[in-house]
Parts: C-alpha cells; structure tokens; sequence
C-alpha cells in the first residue's frame, strides 16, 4: 500500500504568538488544518468533493503533542500522512519541523467522519472515498 504524505512550509505570524511569545496553543489547529486542505489538492481530497458527494467531513479527534516552541518569524514546515482505515474515517498524522534545523516542534493526529447532509452519521465508507482509495492506496 502506498504511503501519502506532502509537506508544506509557513510562516509564525505575530497575531498567533501569546504573552509567552511561542505560538499561541490554538493556532496550532488552524496549521493541521491548512495542512488538510493542501493535502485535498494535492491528493485529490478536496472537501469540497467530500461536499459535492453529499457529505461532510466533521473532525471528532484532534490531538497536538508540543516538542519545542515555534516562535514568531520562524519558517516552519508541516508534514500531513494519510493513515488508511478500513473504518469510515479520514485520519491523518502531522510533524512540524524547523526547517532550518530540522528538528521536531509539534506532532499531532486528526480524526474525521463521514456525516449526511442531515447530520447523520455514516458507518461505511461512501463509494467515492471507496474510489479514491483504490487510486491513491493500490500500488
């Protein structure tokens, strides 16, 4: 089975440091989630065609483990792995690295779910996900 992953870089912005002048916990959200997006390009996964389907894609775990400060300035780089499931989810790991030093700063995981436009849960993948992991995952 193949191995997804893409990494993208960017930048501490000042509005998301705190009075301890490291990157404020919850900005740390809103990067996994810029990660997602990008991977959606880059991978086909677009929420968008998630919505198109006639779906949502709502988070129901989202975990962050801090190794280091990011600071403001700093020109971090995010690595986003699918991690296949036979369950009806959507999950992912990410690594934040230093890109001038390489070292580690953050790691999380993401969990996400299949829901109807009526809020329903889905228990089974839908048949585009089906679809779409026949074409990235089969080598």
């Amino acid at each position: 089975m193949r191995q997804l992953t893409t990494s993208l870089r960017f930048k501490i912005r000042f509005s998301e440091i705190d009075a301890m002048r490291v990157v404020w916990h919850g900005a740390y959200a809103k990067y996994f989630e810029d990660a997602r997006e990008y991977f959606g390009q880059q991978f086909g996964l677009s929420y968008t065609l998630i919505e198109e389907n006639g779906y949502f894609a709502p988070l129901v775990d989202l975990s962050f483990q801090y190794k280091r400060p990011l600071t403001y300035g700093m020109q971090p780089e995010i690595v986003i792995t699918y991690r296949p499931t036979d369950a009806a989810k959507i999950v992912f790991d990410y690594e934040i690295l230093d890109s001038t030093t390489g070292q580690q700063m953050a790691t999380g995981r993401s969990v996400q779910v299949f829901m109807e436009r009526n809020y329903e849960l889905v228990w089974t993948n839908p048949t585009f996900y089906e679809e779409w992991k026949k074409k990235w995952l089969t080598d």
